[in-house]
């Protein structure tokens, strides 16, 4: 079918108010010239959110730094950038003085940056960097403070308590707000944000967005967010334009865009995005990687991965066309039409539609959790309790009960500060608690460590034992971590072969060298890394993130464990990288008989992974389990208030939804070392009653497969039915303690 080559513009009287015109920017490298933006032409429109979505190394921080002229050196942007002030002359931003410049990036448009506690100056209070702006652009100051304390109320914090606080005194999203607050000062009128919320957990990530259109509005603002994310614009944009290989391939109405994408690398992202309602078999990964911005494919960037590639395909590098004749939905392919046939986007089911799978799990534990705490003691708030050696307590994990069986699969979910990463650790051995007992197949973990070495710290012992124990080193090496981030976890000085040989060559010193590397080299192959000669030679600082992950898998499954926590171990990937490397983790298990404890504030990550094999999800909620049982269960027929909650927050690519004001009832986790009387989570949440505050649930109930710690599960009979629903909490009252870190 012949195609009319279109733009990536509305064809109607739209209205921009940023044009970019052949926008490139290169750098130029030792083994060639990068080009990381590649003739981008694209409008931004007034008053629209306009989502940018692709993966990491796509180009999009850098199309946000072209769009401000900000591209540092030795950066070359080229093209033209316009800025077009409503009923004035525009403006070539790349024609600008520094000095003009300077004024335009804040007054004209601001930027919001991936990481907040990187953005301020930890020396500063709140107020102090509103000041600075305020001075730099001369600006009244006063004037100024007012309108920023507006912004600070307007997204919901105490203005007063966060100006007179210093960055780190304040919770991530609270950090996060107040960048934004700080960015409308000026009031400017486009709002760039590059990955605004890409740090926080997606309770808080949905909050902000619920925020953000009010904002919108209020303000008369522009957005441009940037998001490898997919499902995080979803219902907040107006529009959408997906990156792939430094250029716009496809840009269309965000409803549109959703339902019915029209390029291949579109359709294989939706298809590529864990979700809650998606039947697992019909989530797929992309095959293949992005190109290295050095050695760009001929033609269409797309073919190397795409399964509709031919030989135009490879050699003609396709315009924007229309999707059956709609002008304001383009996509640079040759065929439309053919993909929507071949590539399928899964339809998302009702839960009845969605079956349960079986699992392999043992009858009796690997790992058994007994009342288990985790509590640290910390120097007291104040100046004077401080000098007088007063301490308080957090209590990071406080009485859990669980067990993981073999080839069993048990995802903790909850916010940062949840105690997630600290009951992990404490299942592996690597934090000691402070109360209740860890047993590793019905021996006490502690007991034995100091049985065998006599010290606190775990080195390998042998003595005492009775009759059927295991020594201490086979407990230790049977259980073992995937951290969050590869990348730290790995040697930087060490090629991949040399990381993976340090473990053997403690655990197995009746291997010699060629062991080890025929070992290494099958496992690499095994794991897709292929050619496993060259990628043994390489350094962690050469791999991408996918490829640093399936090391860190690697080195923890040469120990055969029975046992791994991987601390969210998929949320640093793209999107399209998460269900791959689940499905790695997958398989593993399958060979190797393990079993996984892993990390997530995602509940689609964690339905996939869990419900893969019939395993269970745990809910946490400051250092408690508040809900756990089977995976599906927990999604599609969750018990908790605070699950629902967190169901809102994990954002599903679905175009008939929105973003919904919050259901919860403050934003912000209530501080650990005071938390709340009762249920910890009444302060929070929408069911709260009179009776959350007196007393706390437990999470014991006559089904003993799916439990929730909640009064809602209770027989009429109990005092909650008849008590009072708690009253709306005033914005004045919003906590400014600081989220504790995992």
């Amino acid at each position: 079918m012949a195609l009319e080559e279109q733009t990536a513009r509305k064809t109607d009287e739209a209205d921009p108010i940023i044009t970019a015109d052949d926008v490139s920017v290169e750098f130029s490298m030792e083994r060639g010239t990068s080009r990381v933006l590649d003739n981008v032409n694209i409008d931004v429109h007034r008053n629209e959110i306009l989502g940018v979505v692709g993966e990491s190394g796509s180009g999009k921080s850098m199309f946000a730094d072209a769009l401000l002229d900000a591209v540092v050196e030795p950066g070359q942007l080229s093209g033209d950038i316009t800025y077009h002030p409503e009923g004035e002359d525009p403006i070539d931003l790349l024609d600008l003085s520094n000095e003009e410049l300077r004024k335009f990036r804040w007054d004209k448009a601001a930027m919001v940056f991936q990481g907040a506690m990187n953005s301020f100056n930890p020396t500063q209070t709140i107020r102090g960097h509103f000041e600075e702006t305020l001075k730099a652009h001369d600006h009244n100051v006063a004037d100024g403070l007012e309108h920023a304390r507006e912004l600070l109320a307007d997204l919901y914090m105490p203005p007063e308590r966060v100006l007179k606080s210093y960055p780190h005194e304040l919770s991530g999203g609270m950090q996060q707000r107040a960048l934004i607050a700080l960015s409308l000062v000026l009031d400017p009128d486009v709002l760039v944000m590059d990955e605004p919320t890409a740090a926080l957990d997606l309770l808080m990530q949905r909050s902000i967005l619920s925020l953000l259109e009010q904002v919108k509005e209020r303000y008369d603002l522009t957005i441009v967010f940037i998001t490898h994310d997919l499902p995080l614009v979803t219902g907040l944009a107006d529009r959408v334009g997906v990156l792939y290989a430094f250029d716009f391939v496809e840009v269309g109405d965000a409803n549109t865009v959703f339902s019915d994408p029209s390029h291949p690398y579109t359709r294989a992202l939706l298809k590529s995005v864990p979700s809650l309602k998606t039947p697992l078999d019909e989530i797929t990964p992309i095959e293949g990687s992005a190109p290295d911005p050095v050695d760009l494919p001929s033609g269409c960037k797309y073919h190397p991965r795409c399964p509709l590639a031919d030989e135009q395909c490879r050699q003609e590098k396709p315009g924007f066309h229309a999707d059956g004749g709609d002008e304001d939905h383009v996509a640079a392919c040759f065929y439309i039409d053919e993909a929507k046939d071949a590539i399928e986007i899964p339809e998302r089911r009702d839960k009845a539609e969605l079956a349960e799978r079986e699992g392999k799990q043992s009858a009796e534990p690997v790992i058994s959790m007994t009342d288990l705490e985790v509590h640290f003691e910390t120097e007291a708030g104040g100046i004077v309790q401080s000098l007088r050696g007063e301490t308080e307590t957090v209590r990071a994990v406080d009485g859990v009960n669980l067990d993981i069986y073999e080839n069993d699969v048990v995802t903790l979910v909850g916010e940062s500060g949840c105690g997630k990463t600290t009951l992990g650790k404490a299942s592996i051995g690597a934090q000691r608690p402070t109360g209740g007992t860890l047993e590793f197949r019905g021996q006490d973990f502690w007991e034995a460590k100091d049985r065998d070495t006599g010290v606190s710290i775990p080195f390998l012992g042998d003595n005492d034992r009775e009759e059927g124990d295991l020594p201490f080193g086979s407990i230790r090496r049977a259980l073992q971590v995937i951290h969050q981030d590869p990348g730290s976890s790995l040697n930087p000085n060490r090629t991949v072969k040399a990381n993976l040989e340090v473990p053997l060559k403690k655990w197995h010193d009746d291997m010699n060298f060629q062991d080890r590397e025929e070992r290494i080299l099958a496992m690499l192959e095994y794991v897709g890394m292929t050619p496993p000669d060259d990628y043994a030679l390489r350094y962690p600082h050469q791999l991408s993130g996918g490829e640093k992950q399936r090391v860190a898998l690697i080195r923890a499954m040469l120990m055969n464990p029975a046992m791994i926590f991987a601390d969210e171990a998929v949320s640093a990937l793209d999107v399209s990288l998460r269900v791959e490397v689940m499905d790695l983790m997958l398989k593993l298990q399958d060979v190797f008989n393990t079993s996984y404890l892993f990390t997530s504030h995602n509940l689609s990550n964690a339905r996939y992974l869990s419900a893969s094999v019939g395993g269970r999800i745990a809910v946490m909620y400051l250092g408690q389990i508040v809900e756990i049982g089977p995976a599906e269960q927990v999604i599609h027929n969750s018990k908790h208030p605070y699950t629902e909650v967190l169901k809102w927050a994990t954002e599903d690519v679905d175009e008939s939804q929105s973003v919904e004001e919050s259901p919860i009832r403050k934003i912000d986790i209530p501080d650990p070392i005071n938390p709340p009387s009762g249920c910890s989570f009444h302060t929070r949440c929408p069911d709260a009653r009179e009776a959350c505050k007196q007393e706390e649930p437990g999470l014991e109930h006559e089904d003993i497969e799916h439990k929730a710690a909640c009064f809602k599960e209770y027989p009429d009979s109990h005092a909650y039915w008849d008590s009072e629903p708690l009253p709306e909490i005033e914005e004045e009252d919003e906590s400014d303690a600081a989220i504790a870190d995992d």
